[in-house]
């Protein structure tokens, strides 16, 4: 099974994004695009980072109605990503609908992963909030398998969960992890963090790293690190 690092691209525009990259001469990082970066300079960023060389997961989290979605959805399939998500949250029509419309013509699709709860989110916020009482991780497992149900290829869950993910839907169901930091690095609004030693070792398949690494004053030394304590 493939494992990578993801770099989260979370700029403000391309101008600041592209400085950044430009400072990888030996590497073509994985990186994710998210909302604030695809809202400021919309499909062009990805057709320009795909110029570069970059595999892209393209990081909007669709949660609509499934007609709404399906339609989004084909508008992003023909953009060359590698990774699209939407919420798990939507249900089992939706991720449906979502796969439909991602799938081209000719029958190949990005990878089709869903969001089942933020690593912003905890037990308490869940429930004071959500309104769900069940313990948090039986409901990220619950809609890991509804995700897989569906025939989507995976979920982004906190590496603390990737394991019964695994479990429950099988060594090829992918994990994509957030939340990860280095050992005494600010964890900023994330509460459910490892290192990405920790996320190896609990099962992680590609961990998306940010602050941690384009924070870093040297940002290319910082996701060396982070390849080297995932991957090595």
């Amino acid at each position: 099974m493939a494992s990578d690092v993801i770099i989260a691209c979370d700029f403000s525009g391309a101008e600041e994004c592209l400085s950044f990259l430009d400072r990888f001469t030996e590497e073509k990082p994985f990186v994710k695009i998210g909302m604030e970066l695809y809202y400021a300079e919309g499909p062009s960023i990805v057709r320009e980072l795909k110029r570069r060389g970059h595999k892209i997961f393209l990081d909007l989290k669709l949660h609509d109605i499934p007609n709404t979605v399906q339609k989004a959805m084909r508008v992003l399939s023909y953009l060359d990503t590698d990774i699209v998500n939407l919420h798990a949250a939507g249900g089992s029509v939706m991720m449906k609908a979502a796969l439909a419309g991602l799938t081209r013509p000719d029958g190949s699709r990005p990878l089709l992963i869903a969001v089942t709860q933020l690593t912003s989110t905890d037990q308490k916020l869940m429930e004071s909030e959500l309104l769900i009482e069940k313990p948090l991780d039986e409901v990220v497992t619950a809609y890991a398998r509804n995700a897989a149900a569906a025939g989507l290829d995976g979920v982004v869950c906190s590496p603390l969960e990737a394991g019964r993910v695994h479990a429950c839907c099988g060594a090829g169901f992918l994990t994509v992890t957030p939340g990860v930091r280095f050992s005494g690095g600010d964890v900023g609004d994330q509460k459910r963090v490892t290192t990405p030693a920790m996320a190896r070792e609990l099962g992680s398949d590609y961990i998306v790293v940010g602050r941690a690494v384009t924070g870093d004053p040297d940002p290319v030394a910082a996701y060396r690190r982070c390849v080297k304590e995932f991957l090595e």
